[in-house]
């Protein structure tokens, strides 16, 4: 059997759809997370869970996909799921949902939650009076699951008539008398050709031959229904009938007792969202979030460090005493072993405290707010509010950043958002970042007060790039958005830590380690394959020299940039192989010693701090550029995202070596 699995945004679905199926479908609590839909097996029956949607009326991609899906999907049953904090705004995507059919299970979700706030829902009144199995669950905790598949056998239900004036009644009989014979219920037959949207009525015309241009009676039809409703507006009038029949059902089912906790959720939110102290606050967070990732990460990545580099001199050992050749034995201890052991030790320790931490605040419902206290700048730039949440999750990974700018609406502010998503440094760049920063900033308080500027930096640039594509390339008028600011949650930490580690630190080094070991092996051979004395890794580094000086680097970290495009995470590696003449990469026991391989080959503090900047400012990686064409079709906005940060990049770091002259003279 095809259930289909529907419901507002926020409400637990990808939460039940992983517990039903047991993929780690990526949750969080924040609105609009799920684009796509997913599709998982649940038991004999295939699971599909579609975007989050306040209603059919499709005001947004996400509602669209799963308006289409509920029409023609081919769903055998549909489960949908509310929130018990909010009955009434999942009863009145409900009582659409049972207009166009019968067959739907309704799941009362969160229902720890409501009973904390003093709500109690009386599932047993609400299933007889829809007529539809209401189960009451905690889908977080497995709670009330257990019960879904007995409903999926339940009878199904009548469908949900709406009660409308007798004026509007009549004017639409004729036009449902002809619409009698198809299969969606002939009442919102009816009303969508009369007020429906230009895409929805392409897909009636489409899947039931509806087309008002090529069927001569039901244009008739629909014009004598449209005189008759005059000035009446269908749509407002089928609204308030919703909205009146939701109320009738709160008022029958749902009880709530005096309760401390929204009062205290509104205290915190006047400070995190207040105008003037929003923004402090959250670079408060995020500077403690930074700090701890920073102060936790030496010691342990000194140690895995060590250790790796000390298992590659025993496997180079037993590689000599295998007799293998000199060339093999370099290719693959100094090329490929090294190279990864260089990623997984530099990466894994910063991942492991920082995407923890970043799940909690995740799931306690903090990045909404983040998003909401960046949507009047947004707004300014002439972009749309929702690309705040792009860019959060572009602290994640730049690609899924990148995707999720789905959820804006406009083409115009959607382009602005992906070409703009990469001035976020991604979880690539998160640990380069932090080793530089921890090795010549000394990774205390100063270095966790320079990340922070960092970021802030980059969300300066992106407010500043999106103001420039708004009034050039990209003219237009910023368009507006709802915004739901979900209740905090107390975040399961349990859950949270198996997720960060598997579904993104995990996830993310594997990426990275199938990335850096064919990499280390081209840069071995390119530094080991000579033409004339000299490798073809020194020519192009003797090439890119005089342009790396001008911008307060070297030749070496130009080309490392360069060779790291399949990913962020092997660009230190491959300056190191780059300076270590004989092509391999020099081990070290520490960050400190990581240091003094560095400054050996001339790097100080402005060298540092011009990486640090071109870090954050040049080309996206080749997965963020994939998927900037695959989402805007364009290989001309993909080389515009490419070239905008780089130049911003290239400026700041002109503006660094101008400095850095000035105060040496």
């Amino acid at each position: 059997m095809i259930v289909g699995l529907c419901g507002n945004p926020n409400v637990g679905k990808s939460t039940l759809f992983n517990r039903l199926t047991g993929l780690r479908q990526h949750t969080g609590n924040w609105p609009g997370k799920t684009v796509d839909s997913a599709v998982g097996r649940w038991g004999e029956h295939t699971l599909v869970d579609t975007p989050g949607s306040y209603s059919l009326s499709a005001r947004s991609a996400e509602e669209e996909v799963t308006r289409d899906y509920i029409l023609f999907g081919g769903a055998e049953r549909l489960i949908l799921v509310v929130d018990g904090c909010d009955l009434r705004r999942g009863l009145l995507l409900a009582l659409q949902v049972l207009e166009l059919r019968g067959d739907v299970i309704l799941c009362v979700n969160l229902m720890d939650e409501a009973a904390r706030r003093g709500i109690s829902v009386d599932a047993c009144r609400l299933s007889a009076l829809l007529g539809i199995p209401v189960l009451p669950m905690n889908a977080a905790a497995g709670e009330g699951t257990e019960k879904l598949e007995a409903a999926l056998h339940a009878p199904v239900a009548r469908r949900y008539v709406p009660r409308f004036p007798p004026q509007i009644t009549a004017a639409l009989a004729p036009l449902e008398s002809y619409l009698g014979g198809q299969p969606l219920p002939a009442q919102w037959l009816a009303r969508s050709l009369l007020a429906g949207d230009g895409e929805l009525r392409e897909l009636l015309a489409r899947k039931l031959c509806l087309d008002p241009a090529r069927d001569t009676e039901l244009a008739s039809l629909l014009a004598e229904a449209d005189a008759a409703l005059g000035e009446t507006v269908l749509e407002d009038e089928a609204a308030c009938a919703l909205a009146a029949a939701a109320d009738d059902l709160c008022n029958a089912v749902l009880h709530q007792r005096e309760s401390g906790r929204p009062a205290a959720e509104r205290r915190i939110d006047r400070i995190l969202t207040h105008r003037l102290w929003g923004i402090p606050s959250m670079l408060v967070l995020l500077a403690l979030v930074l700090w701890l990732t920073m102060k936790g990460a030496n010691l342990p990545s000194d140690y895995l460090s060590r250790w790796l580099f000390s298992l590659g001199e025993l496997l180079r050992r037993g590689l000599y005493a295998l007799s293998a050749p000199g060339w093999l034995v370099g290719l693959l201890i100094d090329g490929v072993w090294l190279s990864t052991a260089w990623v997984v030790g530099v990466m894994l320790p910063p991942m492991a405290i920082f995407f923890p931490l970043f799940t909690l605040l995740e799931d306690l419902g903090y990045l909404p707010r983040v998003a909401f206290n960046l949507d009047g700048a947004f707004q300014r730039c002439g972009a749309c509010g929702k690309q705040g949440l792009c860019m959060m999750m572009g602290l994640g990974c730049n690609a899924v950043g990148v995707t999720g700018c789905r959820i804006i609406d406009s083409p115009r502010e959607r382009l602005i958002a992906q070409l703009t998503n990469v001035f976020m440094p991604c979880n690539g760049r998160f640990p380069m970042m932090i080793a530089l920063l921890a090795v010549f900033f000394g990774g205390g308080l100063l270095s966790t007060t320079l990340m922070v500027l960092l970021i802030l930096l980059g969300v300066l640039l992106t407010f500043g790039v999106s103001f420039l594509l708004s009034k050039t390339l990209l003219r237009g008028e910023s368009t507006s958005f709802t915004l739901e600011l979900p209740p905090y949650r107390c975040p399961q930490v349990g859950r949270v830590l198996l997720r960060s580690v598997l579904d993104r630190t995990v996830f993310v080094l594997g990426r990275a380690v199938v990335v850096a070991a064919p990499a280390g092996l081209v840069i071995w051979l390119l530094a080991n394959v000579d033409v004339g004395n000299v490798s073809l890794l020194e020519y192009c580094r003797t090439g890119l020299d005089g342009v790396g000086r001008l911008l307060c680097m070297d030749g070496a970290i130009l080309l490392g940039f360069l060779l790291a495009l399949p990913a962020n995470e092997i660009a230190i590696p491959a300056m190191l192989l780059i300076y270590s003449g004989a092509g391999s990469l020099q081990s070290y026991a520490s960050l400190t010693e990581l240091g003094g391989l560095l400054q050996a080959q001339g790097w100080d503090g402005f060298t540092a701090a011009a990486v640090l900047l071109f870090t954050l400012c040049h080309w996206p990686c080749g997965t963020t550029l994939l998927t900037i064409r695959r989402e805007s079709g364009s290989w001309a906005c993909t080389a515009l995202a490419a070239v905008l940060p780089t130049l911003c990049g290239v400026v700041l770091c002109c503006l660094l070596s101008v400095l850095r002259r000035f105060l040496v003279a």
